[in-house]
């Protein structure tokens, strides 16, 4: 028979792994919430662990005065980005070439779902939609690091201005005037941007088409006259220090790279929910593509990525 002391110790056992498990429940929220405010998915699994730290060394009374677990954990987590933002441009001054967001995978091609391969805890996925699009994290490079977070937590993730403002460190106010600033310079960035995923698709392949046949017209004629292409080897791969602009500078780059690079393999891959390209040598992936295209089927933008610390995600364990 159950004693009143032992139905005690049991009802707290019970309550504190349910408060375990809402905790818990936290981190996936808490891993997008860092990757879209810091572009990279290493320094974003660093923020949660470091959140979950400054939580697991509260005492249990203290964790328990807490009314809202996950309001705390994001209010943490967001301080430890704004942060890490501010020291950020600093780090970056001293990086070897241009830096580019850190790219996420799918499974497999274009048709696959949501980032993250098999067997990974859908935990650690990162919910693909356009704000981590690499094009609104080359945008969100250009903001403050007090709009990059007010504009993240409000337009992407719902947050009320008076707790964005606890974040922030300003008045809701401030905040709602960081956010509509942001909401600017993001709109401008996207303009002309091609909204229909099927023909973004078409224009890649036909880009690695062309690339794969070393014709020069025929990429010429898929460039934007006023396209810019940038590449991040981070001093750890051989990369294009600034970037290349023009349709016909770009082409020749590439044919360049085709001509005269180890045989590689090109495969078409999601890079952060958007067709996107992989070349692969020796069954190792080197380089990730990522393209914007704009609404008259004319690629715009291509970030290259070739830093090896950047394509960990990319490579099996």
């Amino acid at each position: 028979m159950t004693t009143p002391s032992e139905q005690v110790a049991r009802q707290a056992d019970e309550q504190r792994d349910q408060s375990l498990s809402a905790v818990m429940g936290e981190r996936r929220q808490l891993l997008n919430l860092a990757y879209r405010l810091l572009g990279s998915l290493a320094d974003a699994e660093d923020v949660v662990q470091e959140t979950y730290a400054r939580w697991y060394v509260m005492s249990p009374a203290e964790q328990a005065a807490i009314v809202s677990p996950g309001a705390w954990l994001t209010k943490v987590a967001g301080r430890i980005c704004l942060n890490l933002l501010g020291s950020a441009r600093a780090r970056r001054e001293a990086y070897v070439g241009a830096w580019i967001p850190e790219p996420l995978p799918a499974p497999s091609g274009w048709t696959a779902g949501e980032g993250g391969g098999a067997g990974v805890d859908p935990a650690d996925r990162i919910t693909l939609d356009e704000s981590v699009t690499m094009a609104f994290l080359v945008v969100f490079e250009s903001m403050t690091p007090a709009e990059r977070v007010a504009f993240v937590l409000h337009d992407v993730f719902r947050y009320p201005f008076a707790e964005v403002a606890e974040i922030v460190g300003r008045s809701p106010a401030a905040c709602r005037q960081l956010a509509s600033s942001a909401r600017r310079r993001a709109a401008a960035a996207r303009a002309g941007a091609s909204p229909d995923a099927a023909r973004r698709a078409s224009v890649v392949r036909r880009f690695r088409t062309a690339w794969e046949a070393q014709d020069i017209e025929a990429l010429v004629a898929l460039l934007d006259p006023g396209a810019t292409t940038l590449a991040d080897g981070g001093g750890r791969a051989v990369a294009h220090l600034l970037p290349i602009e023009g349709a016909e500078r770009i082409a020749r780059h590439y044919l360049t790279i085709a001509r005269f690079s180890p045989p590689r393999t090109i495969s078409e891959r999601m890079v952060n929910g958007q067709p996107g390209l992989a070349a692969e040598s020796g069954g190792r992936i080197e380089t990730v593509f990522a393209f914007e295209v704009a609404d008259d089927d004319r690629i715009t933008h291509i970030w290259a990525v070739r830093n090896p610390d950047k394509l960990r995600p990319w490579r099996p364990a």
